[in-house]
């Protein structure tokens, strides 16, 4: 009776947290949850979602205070009677310093073939990094779902695979059955990271790479572009010796369950490295469909860089709706020196503006303008990433013969997707995405 009573209390304390959490009750889910630590109760993963978003948001709070004075010295000694040399000289401190040996590693490793000035044919990649990566994630998930009984694994596999297959179809999954997160770390995270790793050396090599900054992911998923930087930092191993870097991650996802599998990872695999990333992270779970300005938890103007990676819509209505937030967020929030990081699909940037892809650059850059000037953004550079030759997509035999032919293999996700998935070939590496950065206009 003693122990039965104990499970209901500790039920009942669980059902209030959620209820606190759900309802903004941010005090008294704190209160609740030290009630359940006291307990000895062991830990659920959303209170320790919310238990380690409550140690990020301390580290943060504490760093506004010194934040805010060194911008404020740095706008007294930019607004004092010095030239412009002095300026560039402070940028140049700030920010990496570009190694030409480390970006021809780069180029050769990663099959560079700049076709014109906008279009960058990538058929490489650097094994060393991304097998231990994938090596990883893979053992990761494999431990994750022999948790799962064979039967039940079997029909939650179904459910989260016909709920992610609508990205297929431009529309918006609803990540919400309990193995959503896990079989887009599996279909889609692994290619993600590639192409944010390409995104961010790409930063790098036009200089603007910072050794401390603040970014902000939306529709960050397991935050994929984080992971990007972490793996490109790792490249660098060899060329250069890291400078002490300090990175403040905002990952702004609706999605506790994604949030939660990218983090429990990063300790698996990025905190245990020999030089981790100096990340320290901050969640919050507001949808961007649904964003209140007023309400917003979002810093004003402390963002270096803010990403939005792959959360573009077709459906025109949902379209206007999110870029409407997008550049109320980009206002508020972006520091105004900052940049903003867009990554978007090919089919999908040409789809949501009713034109067909062709080599017409020309009609390409149309396309970008009209989706910056809906975001209220002024254009800084950007390159097409694609595995093809060509800006024309190739059909679905064709393609596939081209990536067993060229493109670089995941050899220790294949199998799990074989298993899975009922693939029946190797799954590669590809890209076809726009990486557009932009400032404030």
């Amino acid at each position: 009776m003693i122990n039965l009573g104990k499970a209901i209390q500790g039920f009942w304390r669980s059902q209030q947290f959620k209820s606190a959490v759900k309802h903004g009750k941010t005090r008294l889910a704190e209160k609740i949850l030290q009630d359940i630590e006291k307990s000895g109760t062991p830990l659920s993963w959303v209170e320790q979602l919310f238990k380690d978003k409550l140690k990020a948001e301390i580290y943060l709070d504490s760093r506004n205070s010194e934040i805010a004075s060194l911008t404020q010295r740095l706008n007294e000694a930019l607004t004092k009677n010095q030239d412009l040399a002095f300026k560039d000289e402070f940028d140049w401190f700030d920010n990496f310093a570009v190694n030409q040996e480390f970006i021809d590693f780069i180029a050769k490793t990663f099959k560079f073939v700049e076709h014109d000035d906008y279009k960058l044919q990538v058929t490489g990649i650097d094994e060393r990094i991304f097998d231990d990566f994938e090596a990883d994630l893979t053992a990761f998930l494999k431990e994750e779902l022999s948790r799962i009984p064979p039967e039940q694994l079997k029909v939650e596999m179904q459910k989260a695979v016909d709920d992610l297959n609508q990205l297929k179809h431009g529309k918006d999954p609803d990540y919400s059955f309990s193995l959503s997160p896990h079989v887009y770390l599996m279909k889609y995270f692994p290619e993600g990271v590639y192409c944010t790793y390409l995104a961010w050396f790409l930063i790098y090599q036009a200089g603007f790479l910072p050794t401390k900054f603040n970014v902000l992911d939306i529709a960050a998923g397991p935050a994929t572009s984080i992971y990007g930087l972490a793996l490109f930092l790792r490249s660098s191993s060899g060329f250069f010796p890291l400078p002490a870097m300090h990175i403040c991650y905002y990952s702004l996802e609706k999605q506790p369950p994604l949030q939660y599998r990218g983090l429990q990872f990063w300790r698996r695999y990025i905190e245990n490295q020999t030089l981790p990333t100096n990340a320290y992270f901050r969640f919050d779970t507001s949808d961007i469909l649904t964003w209140d300005e007023r309400n917003s938890k979002l810093p004003e103007k402390f963002f270096d860089f803010i990403v939005i990676s792959h959360c573009f819509f077709s459906d025109p209505v949902t379209s206007v709706q999110a870029n409407r937030t997008y550049q109320q967020i980009f206002n508020q929030s972006l520091s105004d020196r900052g940049y903003a990081l867009l990554i978007v699909q090919d089919k999908k940037i040409f789809k949501i503006y009713g034109f067909e892809q062709s080599e017409n650059i020309q009609q390409e850059q149309q396309v970008i303008s009209k989706l910056l000037a809906e975001l209220g953004l002024k254009l800084v550079w950007y390159k097409y990433l694609t595995s093809r030759d060509s800006r024309k997509p190739l059909s679905g035999s064709s393609f596939s013969k081209f990536a067993a032919e060229n493109l670089p293999k995941q050899p220790y996700m294949s199998p799990l997707l074989q298993q899975h998935f009922d693939l029946r070939f190797q799954s590669n590496y590809t890209l076809d995405d726009y990486v557009i950065l932009a400032q404030k206009a």
